[in-house]
């Protein structure tokens, strides 16, 4: 069974290694979207694979190390593509979710970039 739950963040940054003259050179904004998604068996008691509640509150936190910044001044986050950041992400968060199964990170609503994990 998969499950999946979106979190939503505001951050700045720029791409320090694009030409001078690409637009994302300079620093700007997104609304990004992160979707989570984790796999594992429904608990018969519970009826769960995992309680949303408990999700949230496992990758709240790690939300909040990245909601109104500058994403360049998060360490690790020194080149912040919509990849990288999903890969970030799905460092951080792994050892928090332990059934974590896909992290996508959505710069645009048309644009977005999903981790696997690094087996995938």
């Amino acid at each position: 069974m998969k499950i999946s739950q979106a979190f939503k963040f505001e951050a700045a940054h720029r791409l320090p290694n694009v030409p001078q003259t690409h637009r994302c050179h300079r620093v700007h904004g997104h609304s990004y979207r992160v979707e989570v998604v984790l796999n594992g068996a429904v608990d018969p008691h519970t009826g769960f694979v995992m309680d949303f509640f408990n999700m949230e509150e496992a990758f709240g936190l790690l939300i909040k190390k990245l909601d109104h910044d500058c994403l360049n001044d998060v360490p690790g986050l020194e080149n912040p593509t919509a990849e990288n950041i999903a890969i970030w992400i799905w460092e951080h968060a792994k050892p928090r979710l332990a059934q974590l199964s896909s992290v996508r990170v959505y710069e645009t609503t048309d644009s977005w970039a999903e981790y696997d994990g690094p087996d995938r």
